[in-house]
């Protein structure tokens, strides 16, 4: 049996070294009666912060249409300045993403090295126009352009967002905080390390740290102080864990941060990065988000797509404890959600899958309409679960352990990719491709 020892963390100085190009030149022209004309039915209260919402359950709102296209409950397009595969994030009227230029747009002749730019954008909620547009260079550690780094691009990571800032992570070229109006704050190294399809991990915000899974980047896991960038803790020993970060709430009130890897899932006090348990569990790299209810986490992951159901709590190894149930069905890429009882997942090799969370037990297995890969994590409204597929549109299905289409839905040029995991907020749902951000949003009666 797998044992571990308790984590001390080791204070690193902020990185504070790297180039920034941060100009008027790279800031889309934004006419001043144009900001202040801008209105929106949205309340600054509602938001979808970081990676699958605010609560990271991936479900929000219940007014969001079941039926769009080009010509129909479309809002807006816009063409976003470089490819990429993050997913928006929204605070009252804005919406925040990440994409990248200059190099790797076409495997073909993906151009100059040199010449690759990293872009945080941000656009209005209300028409899509892009209100700011922050340029950075990119580090030398990143990779070259291959087939599979092209598959997601050089901005993956999706940021998340506060009351003041949004924070987007670019893998070995960093961590940059900018304010809602894109001025820079800071930007801080979290490793240089590179592999397979590249950067993956999100940030998420606790308090007052951002933590970022840097599994990939440098074998540990950051907590950087929102103001100053610099490093409040840091764990090492953190491996082949693509997959962003879980805040569980105890029954007690205390709040654990919740790493999936391979070998096991870990549970962290967030404050010191300390651990405090370990339940053996995946015996392979882990990708998907850990779902939760109560206490219950439903941990997936690794080739052999498997999936654990888990107590947190405790102390030491609790796997012989806290191990509830695992099944060999799950996801290797792909978050689940969970919603009245039932794990819904749009599972990369193209299944629709549903699992009841009390054992494990497979309520269905559906091909979805593409035998292309599938990279969008599912997302729901309360009422109808939504699974986006790179080639062949959005699946709409009813959510319920019976398998029920409800439509498929597609958007954009047949070259369009959408490998981002959509956003909802209030009546509207946002959806990226490699080219452009949608604004899906049921049209006024006449």
């Amino acid at each position: 049996m797998r044992r571990y020892n308790l984590l001390k963390p080791r204070i690193l100085t902020a990185y504070a070294s790297a180039r920034i190009v941060y100009s008027m030149t790279y800031l889309r022209p934004i006419l001043i009666a144009g900001l202040l004309s801008i209105s929106t039915t949205l309340q600054a209260e509602e938001t979808w912060s970081r990676f699958r919402g605010s609560g990271a359950t991936g479900i929000a709102g219940q007014r969001i249409p079941t039926t769009w296209s080009d010509t129909k409950n479309l809002a807006w397009r816009t063409t976003l300045p470089g490819k990429g595969s993050s997913s928006p994030v929204i605070n009252g009227d804005r919406v925040f993403l990440t994409t990248y230029s200059g190099y790797g747009q076409a495997i073909e002749s993906p151009g100059e090295r040199a010449q690759l730019k990293l872009h945080v954008v941000c656009l209005s909620v209300t028409d899509g126009n892009i209100l700011w547009d922050y340029e950075l260079e990119a580090a030398e550690a990143e990779q070259a352009i291959t087939k599979r780094v092209a598959d997601h691009g050089y901005a993956s990571p999706t940021p998340c967002v506060d009351s003041k800032y949004v924070f987007a992570s670019f893998g070995p070229s960093g961590i940059v905080a900018l304010t809602h109006n894109g001025d820079f704050k800071w930007r801080t190294s979290v490793g240089s390390g590179t592999a397979g399809f590249g950067a993956a991990a999100s940030p998420i915000e606790f308090e007052d740290v951002v933590i970022m899974n840097a599994s990939i980047e440098d074998g540990a896991v950051y907590a950087l102080d929102k103001a100053t960038g610099s490093v409040r803790w840091r764990t090492a020993n953190i491996d082949r864990a693509w997959t962003t970060p879980t805040i569980v709430t105890l029954p007690n009130g205390n709040r654990e941060l919740i790493i999936n890897q391979k070998g096991s899932i870990l549970g962290m006090d967030p404050k010191t990065g300390d651990q405090l348990w370990s339940c053996e569990a995946i015996q392979d790299y882990v990708v998907p988000c850990v779902v939760t209810e109560g206490d219950t986490l439903y941990c997936s992951g690794g080739r052999s797509n498997k999936t654990f159901a888990v107590k947190a709590g405790g102390r030491g190894d609790v796997t012989e404890t806290n191990l509830i149930w695992d099944v060999p069905r799950g996801a290797n890429v792909t978050s689940p959600i969970l919603d009245d009882g039932y794990l819904y997942w749009s599972h990369d090799k193209a299944i629709a899958l549903c699992l009841r969370a009390s054992d494990g037990e497979e309520m269905f297995r559906e091909r979805m309409p593409t035998r292309s890969r599938v990279y969008a994590s599912i997302i729901g409204d309360g009422k109808n679960l939504f699974l986006t597929t790179r080639d062949a549109g959005v699946l709409v299905l009813a959510a319920s352990p019976e398998y029920t289409e409800i439509a498929t839905n597609r958007l954009g040029s047949p070259e369009e990719r959408f490998n981002a995991t959509p956003a909802i907020v209030d009546d509207r749902l946002f959806l990226r491709s490699d080219a452009a951000l949608y604004c899906v949003k049921k049209e006024k009666a006449d």
